[in-house]
């Protein structure tokens, strides 16, 4: 397993640590619940340096990447931050990334740790001349700082005027006298900001923000929280809700899907929609008591009907909750659905997603914009 630069920070911080994605990161240092209820009620602080950066940079770099992207980046401002997909010919996802112009003639990628290797190779295939693609993730930490009083947090440690960025912006600043690039952008569903900095930065930033967050109720956070947040936000996660056989369409990313725009797998996109899709990702509340987890099979009046991909407590609804792919006939809110547990078949319904969200959510500041 491969240790982040804040490795020491999290076994001095006394974290439960488990193997994820090649790397020994924390579950969790007090409890999940604990955890997941600072960032939605103040502040929560994340390692998340698992996940891979890698960059496209040259004269052709950005129409490169608009090729490979589901989403035109011609038109993305320097500074501003756009989440994508790339696709392959069949129209499955590769990854799912958050493209940000660094420059003129430079977009940086934040990929999912396991497809780091997977999405360097097809970059780089496809990324064609006059582009270089980089991967700079060994040498740059990701820390997320999360909840609705990160902007408060952060000011104490960066220049105030960061904290007025708009959501899906970034700024170079210098944070604890680090430098770092900042964005307002997260994984939770709450306000919250992603600083990118340099491995041997890490553990200051890191130390800083935690000293600087005691006094507004922040807390350490680890995986199992951000699972449960990103959950309750109805966030896909590769691996589960998308994967190289599952179009975006299926999975409810229409939003972040420009077929107007030719890139690579848009064909074979419009090609499934048009065929006409046999799932479609649903969120559903659990009705009885116990836990819906991924692979459990989804029933609808005594047939198999699908697959839950994403199950857990919410600790926010205080309900079992999930996400599924159904057959697209049973999409509706308030369809009936039953979940087999071992033999056992629990009742559950299909609800609108996010299933947590305004200020429930942590969102009291920072508008909404991609």
């Amino acid at each position: 397993m491969t240790h982040t630069p804040l490795h020491a920070v999290h076994e001095r911080l006394g974290a439960r640590m488990v193997d994820f994605a090649g790397f020994r990161l924390p579950v969790h240092y007090s409890s999940i619940l604990e955890e997941h209820a600072a960032v939605r009620a103040a502040a929560g602080l994340f390692d998340v340096s698992h996940m891979g950066q890698l960059t496209l940079a040259g004269s052709g770099a950005i129409e490169s990447a608009s090729r490979m992207l589901s989403r035109r980046l011609a038109d993305l401002a320097i500074g501003r931050v756009r989440y994508a997909l790339l696709c392959n010919e069949r129209g499955g996802v590769v990854d799912d990334v958050t493209a940000y112009r660094v420059g003129e003639n430079e977009v940086m990628l934040c990929v999912n740790a396991a497809n780091r290797d997977k999405d360097f190779a097809w970059l780089t295939a496809h990324a064609g001349r006059g582009v270089e693609v980089r991967d700079t993730s060994d040498e740059t930490a990701l820390i997320a700082l999360q909840g609705p009083r990160s902007a408060e947090v952060l000011a104490r440690t960066a220049p105030e005027e960061v904290t007025a960025l708009r959501r899906f912006a970034f700024a170079r600043v210098e944070v604890a006298s680090a430098a770092a690039l900042v964005s307002r952008t997260g994984y939770t569903g709450a306000d919250g900001f992603e600083i990118y900095c340099g491995a041997a930065d890490a553990p200051r930033v890191f130390e800083s923000l935690l000293a600087a967050g005691r006094p507004a109720g922040l807390l350490p956070a680890g995986l199992g929280a951000r699972d449960t947040l990103r959950l309750e936000a109805a966030l896909p996660l590769y691996g589960h809700e998308l994967d190289d056989d599952t179009s975006p369409l299926e999975a409810g990313l229409a939003a972040f899907v420009d077929l107007a725009h030719d890139f690579i797998g848009a064909d074979a996109i419009r090609a499934r929609r048009d065929a006409g899709h046999s799932r479609q990702l649903v969120g559903f509340v659990v009705d009885d008591r116990g836990v819906a987890r991924q692979g459990y099979a989804v029933r609808h009046a005594g047939r198999n009907v699908g697959a839950v991909t994403s199950g857990a407590p919410s600790p926010t609804l205080g309900r079992s909750i999930g996400l599924a792919y159904v057959l697209p006939a049973l999409v509706a809110t308030g369809t009936a659905l039953e979940i087999e547990v071992r033999g056992r078949a629990m009742a559950a319904h299909v609800v609108e997603t996010p299933f947590v969200r305004g200020e429930r959510a942590g969102r009291r500041s920072a508008q909404r914009s991609r």
